[in-house]
């Protein structure tokens, strides 16, 4: 199953992309194996030569919850400690940018459209990069740092913003809100209590799907008549979506971790980790935008 993001589509650790494990299919009167397409593929006409990645349970049962066989340790395979490192270093960058924007560019009355226009170009320029790092084929740690770099420019402008002229302490507390559901969903995932199989991952996919064009409509309103649009970013309305963005959010959290444990249990080589990075914290930046939303909301004066 190739785990999606809810802002951007990327390309994981699905059946179609060539890695040992992923790309089998059922053959008459046997298990899964191997199908021509797997360049980890051993010969089939020799008995001692069978490729340890080769099955894939996914091919004769739904998708359920928990590991499937761990596969043995290979090198040049993907593990957790490559999956965390990555992690950190993507979120290390995303931060160190936040905290230089918010220092260097002041958010006064005299240099906020200043301040605010470089934040907003970041984010064009990151969410460009994000789109490309999702159709390519293979990951790219230099694009998925840069794109970190400009994501946390933006952040660092946002978050100052609504810091320091709607709500005192708003960036900390998002930052807390987004920590605490990442260590919920996670705690939730390892106890079993979520269960990620294709009805869970057809669902989040059309919820996430009725969210993003419910929220481009009402920008296309906010831009051409004006005002809020149709209000689903702003008061009462604006909290529910933002909760409910939360929610989606934690979901796509799920999906991230079980395309990892995937990725680790069927031998996915270890450049792959980036992916997983760059999935990670395209989540962790969504939430984060939802709680900072909801708290700006909250604490308006409008």
């Amino acid at each position: 199953m190739r785990s999606r993001n809810p802002v951007f589509s990327r390309r994981g650790f699905s059946r179609d992309n060539g890695y040992a494990g992923f790309n089998t299919a059922p053959q008459a009167g046997g298990p899964a194996v191997a199908t021509q397409a797997n360049p980890y593929a051993q010969p089939t006409g020799n008995p001692y030569a069978q490729n340890p990645y080769a099955q894939n349970p996914y091919a004769q049962q739904d998708l359920q919850q928990g590991a499937p066989p761990q596969a043995p340790a290979v090198a040049g395979r993907m593990t957790i400690d490559d999956v965390i490192m990555r992690t950190a270093s993507t979120l290390g960058v995303l931060i160190v940018t936040a905290a230089l924007s918010w220092a260097l560019l002041p958010v006064d009355d005299a240099n906020i459209s200043r301040s605010y226009g470089i934040g907003i170009g970041a984010a064009l320029i990151g969410m460009v990069l994000a789109l490309v790092q999702s159709f390519k084929r293979k990951a790219s740690p230099a694009l998925i740092l840069t794109y970190a770099a400009f994501e946390g420019v933006f952040l660092g402008v946002i978050s100052s913003i609504v810091d320091n002229r709607i709500a005192d302490g708003a960036a900390m507390q998002a930052v807390l809100g987004t920590m605490a559901v990442f260590a919920g969903v996670l705690v939730a995932y390892k106890a079993g209590w979520i269960r990620v199989n294709r009805r869970f991952y057809g669902f989040v996919m059309a919820a996430a799907l009725g969210f993003i064009l419910l929220m481009a409509v009402n920008l296309l309103f906010a831009v051409f008549g004006g005002g809020d649009g149709l209000g689903f970013r702003s008061g009462p309305l604006g909290v529910i979506f933002g909760v409910v963005g939360i929610i989606l959010g934690a979901c796509f959290l799920a999906l991230d971790f079980k395309q990892v444990e995937d990725g680790i249990a069927y031998g996915a080589p270890r450049e792959e980790a980036w992916f997983a990075a760059f999935g990670l914290t395209l989540t962790l930046v969504w939430i984060y935008m939802e709680f900072l939303r909801i708290i700006s909301i909250l604490n308006s004066n409008d």
